[in-house]
């Protein structure tokens, strides 16, 4: 089964700044009705959802609580009908500067846990609370963010990349038991992207030499990203589940 990306209705979580704004918006110009899911970001994700109209609304959640997250099904379903599609992006407090990141000698548990709580658990309740109407529908798309850090681990974002990497195997793991259903799980894994707040604090220097070692010669930005998910969520995509698809302009082979 398939369903124009139009018919779709569609929670982004981390919705209200940065990526997650480029992924909402992406949808909502295709037609979508769109759940901005914040945790924080309150008046970034309603000044969102009015710009882009009355098929689009913001919804507070902490997505790393299961209780919030059943919430957030449940009041985008009143709002809107059942979701059919989940874009898993919300990401701890982070920022991508490898100067100002810990060390493996320095490296906290404390961190590790923050990432994985959003990246893993976030997902996992998000899945867990999407999945009885996605199958009752026998329709449902996911799809999850990862990173090119798995194949090019060139700044030590230990914490960041390891929750990454667990998103992706629970990605993986998710695709095997909830195709039956109608469902497909799938991860985009972007690089750096030039700009949103968690990569504002990178350096100009390393924009400059992704941007010349990547074969586009420019860095990624996070309206391509956001386009690259649509296709995981189109009907183009209904026999595609369980990839991991690097958009980063070429930098890194997968």
């Amino acid at each position: 089964m398939s369903l124009p990306i139009k018919d779709q209705i569609v929670i982004v979580s981390g919705a209200g700044r940065g990526l997650g704004a480029a992924i909402a918006t992406a949808f909502a110009r295709e037609g979508a009705r769109v759940a901005l899911n914040y945790r924080a970001s309150r008046e970034q994700a309603e000044a969102l959802a009015a710009d882009l109209g009355d098929r689009t609304k913001a919804f507070q959640a902490d997505i790393r609580n299961p209780g919030d997250t059943k919430r957030l099904v449940e009041d985008v379903t009143a709002h809107f009908g059942a979701p059919t599609t989940v874009i898993h992006n919300a990401l701890a407090d982070f920022s991508f500067n490898g100067d100002a990141r810990s060390k493996l000698d320095a490296l906290s548990w404390t961190e590790m846990s923050a990432q994985l709580e959003t990246s893993l658990q976030g997902a996992l309740n998000l899945i867990q609370a999407a999945r009885p109407g996605m199958a009752a529908a026998g329709f449902g798309r996911i799809v999850t963010i990862g990173t090119n850090l798995f194949q090019n681990p060139v700044v030590p974002y230990h914490d960041y990349t390891a929750a990454k990497a667990a998103l992706l195997s629970l990605t993986r793991t998710a695709a095997a038991e909830l195709g039956p259903l109608g469902i497909t799980v799938n991860m985009i894994s972007g690089g750096l992207l030039r700009t949103t707040d968690a990569s504002n604090a990178t350096p100009q220097a390393v924009f400059d030499i992704i941007a010349a070692n990547t074969p586009l010669r420019r860095v990624t930005t996070p309206e391509e990203a956001a386009d690259a998910i649509l296709f995981f969520a189109s009907p183009w995509a209904r026999a595609v589940t369980g990839q991991n698809l690097i958009v980063d302009g070429g930098l890194v082979f997968g």
